[in-house]
């Protein structure tokens, strides 16, 4: 509307160009304040409500904003307990591997402990065994010696009384020879006599012994 004033006032020097554009160039001229004022009106009104409604765009942006900050500071919580749980899980793990570990070793060194109790008394009981087996071997051998010595003194005592029973023998026997061929000798000769003497008993009674 504003723009259409120039073309309807006169110009500069000249006449006016219509009765009829005059008054509505007049028109223009009173109500154009008013126009203005309706123009600024609106304009206002228009930036009013358009900062009423971005400050309602940000209120909700906000409003979500401030939701979804609470969300997340939940969903933050949560994740904080979930790991403070698993903290204290794997704290249990461990300290439950570190004292089954403890554990262990303790009953490992107590085996270790008891199998070199052990150990040193095998050993101990070995040289023993080997100390007994030694003075076994030793006392062995001096009973096979004492026995070798003893069967040797033995055959030897044997030997000699063989002998001497040998010679006891022989001497006997030469003895007993000596006296059969004497008490023969004696019998022959008793027999001889007896027989000479039968002889004659029998020539006494007549009888020829030859004949008999």
């Amino acid at each position: 509307m504003l723009e259409l004033l120039p073309g309807l006032l006169p110009a500069q020097g000249g006449g006016v160009r219509c009765p009829a554009m005059l008054r509505l160039a007049c028109v223009l001229v009173v109500c154009l304040p008013a126009a203005r004022e309706a123009e600024e009106s609106w304009k206002t009104a228009l930036e009013v409500d358009t900062l009423r409604r971005h400050l309602v765009l940000r209120r909700d942006v906000a409003r979500q904003a401030k939701a979804d900050s609470e969300g997340l500071q939940l969903r933050l919580q949560e994740l904080e307990q979930e790991l403070e749980a698993a903290r204290e899980d794997k704290r249990d793990i461990y300290e439950e591997m570190i004292r089954q570990y403890q554990e262990l070793q303790r009953q490992t060194e107590t085996r270790i402990q008891c199998l070199e109790a052990e150990v040193t008394q095998l050993q101990e009981q070995l040289a023993v065994c080997r100390q007994e087996s030694q003075q076994a071997r030793e006392e062995s051998q001096r009973a096979l010696g004492e026995k070798d010595r003893s069967l040797t003194e033995l055959q030897a005592k044997i030997d000699t009384m063989k002998t001497e029973y040998e010679q006891i023998l022989h001497g006997s026997l030469d003895g007993v020879l000596a006296k059969l061929a004497s008490a023969k000798l004696r019998w022959e000769r008793e027999a001889t006599a007896i027989h000479m003497e039968n002889k004659e008993r029998l020539r006494d009674f007549g009888l020829n012994p030859l004949e008999m």
